[in-house]
């Protein structure tokens, strides 16, 4: 009825509007020809109800997607599923560094003069995030640019997978890690790339005493903290340190790589940091290994290695500093003089604009006493590093080396060394 009514006045109005010729030629409208009128505005009618109920429809099924994506999301956060592999380039990410060096050495003894240029390192990172708690890390290095046996047998460089490990986040402060990683000691272990330390060479304390870069296999587990406090901790394989030879007790020798490695003894390490002052840095490392050589028996047992390093940055000034020393156990090191091997360095720094691009000079001073006699010197050194972008370096320095005595002064140097470094 309802309709009807609508309808009729709805024919009316079309009445009422007709031009005032029209109505004169009309009459009184007949029955049948009002009943054609409300026919044609029925018909009218349902298009638009046939239209509304295709519109309800269309309106259902975006909010039955919408619902879906949602719960897509909600999935993706709580890593309940994998996403698509179609988008796994955008979770990996490739990175590098490399360094270029010229070392011109004029020695106390003429016979060891040299001057040389190697590309010492290319180093190509890999990582991946599988979700938002899941990665993995990779660290792939080729030394002295190229790897092949020499005609007396000994190899000219390296291939070195000194990374490989996945990384669990627990949550934003903490973290657990296996694999294949640097071990958390020093100030170069961890970070090494060129743009980021002082002199063509790395220091070398945090290469003679901390045997760096020194990777292991092992579980790792650390926190970091708002208020600048941060500890790490890690199990890990241990050095297999030679007792005999050249290379007795040098404890650089002693790195295995994970290189089908001993494990019969494990190894533990730990380091607290502190940065809550601006422009400060503190860290304590103490690694410990029950046997070093890996083999009981032999005159050489437990060793602690403490590192302690610190440095702070103040304006253009800064000054960086570490000391380590090594503490062995056994009755054919003590013998030998070689229980306990201990390095230090200093090293202030200034840095400066030089047509809108970083400079800074630096000056160095080590002091290192080690197991072999051509390990215990100290040493001066002077340089430049000059950024001409922020990942990218050129350096040179002059170095100063005097050996403690015996022999070894023969090897006492002064040296001249050029480097170009970069990383991405």
């Amino acid at each position: 009825m309802k309709f009807l009514c609508t309808a009729a006045v709805c024919c009316l109005f079309n009445l009422a509007t007709l031009p005032a010729s029209a109505s004169q030629d009309l009459s009184t409208p007949s029955i049948s020809e009002i009943w054609k009128l409300v026919q044609a505005q029925q018909l009218e009618i349902e298009k638009l109800q046939n239209a509304l109920a295709e519109a309800n429809k269309t309106a259902e099924i975006a909010e039955e997607r919408l619902d879906s994506t949602v719960d897509y999301v909600e999935l993706i956060s709580r890593n309940d599923f994998t996403e698509p592999s179609s988008s796994a380039s955008n979770r990996t990410s490739v990175g590098g560094y490399g360094e270029l060096h010229y070392n011109n050495i004029d020695t106390s003894g003429l016979d060891k003069n040299s001057s040389q240029a190697d590309f010492h390192r290319f180093v190509l990172f890999f990582e991946h995030a599988f979700s938002d708690n899941w990665q993995f890390y990779s660290e792939f290095e080729l030394e002295h640019a190229l790897s092949k046996d020499t005609a007396d047998g000994t190899n000219s460089g390296e291939v070195e997978l000194e990374q490989a490990f996945l990384q669990r986040a627990l949550n934003d402060n903490h973290y657990v890690r296996s694999g294949v990683f640097l071990l958390p000691i020093g100030t170069l272990n961890e970070t090494h790339e060129p743009p980021a330390f002082y002199g063509v060479e790395r220091n070398d304390v945090e290469n003679i005493i901390i045997p760096g870069t020194w990777w292991e296999a092992g579980l790792g587990i650390g926190g970091h903290y708002s208020n600048g406090l941060s500890w790490d901790f890690a199990a890990h394989t241990g050095l297999e340190t030679p007792v005999s030879g050249s290379d007795a007790f040098r404890v650089r020798s002693g790195r295995q790589k994970v290189s089908q490695a001993n494990a019969d003894n494990l190894a533990y390490t730990l380091r607290g940091s502190y940065t809550g002052i601006q422009g400060l840095a503190l860290s304590a490392s103490l690694h410990h290994q029950s046997d070093i050589s890996q083999f009981s028996g032999d005159g050489l047992g437990s060793a602690n290695l403490l590192t302690l390093n610190g440095s702070y940055i103040w304006d253009a000034f800064s000054l960086k500093a570490l000391w380590s020393q090594w503490n062995m156990q056994g009755a054919l090191v003590k013998a030998s003089g070689a229980d306990k091997q201990t390095g230090w360095y200093v090293e202030p720094a200034w840095t400066f604009r030089v047509d809108q691009k970083l400079a800074g000079i630096y000056a160095r001073y080590e002091d290192l006493d080690a197991a072999r006699e051509r390990d215990k010197f100290d040493q001066w050194e002077i340089g430049l590093n000059y950024w001409p972008s922020d990942n990218i370096v050129f350096k040179m320095d002059f170095r100063k080396r005097s050996h403690d005595g015996g022999p070894e002064m023969g090897r006492d140097f002064k040296a001249v060394d050029l480097g170009l470094g970069y990383n991405f």
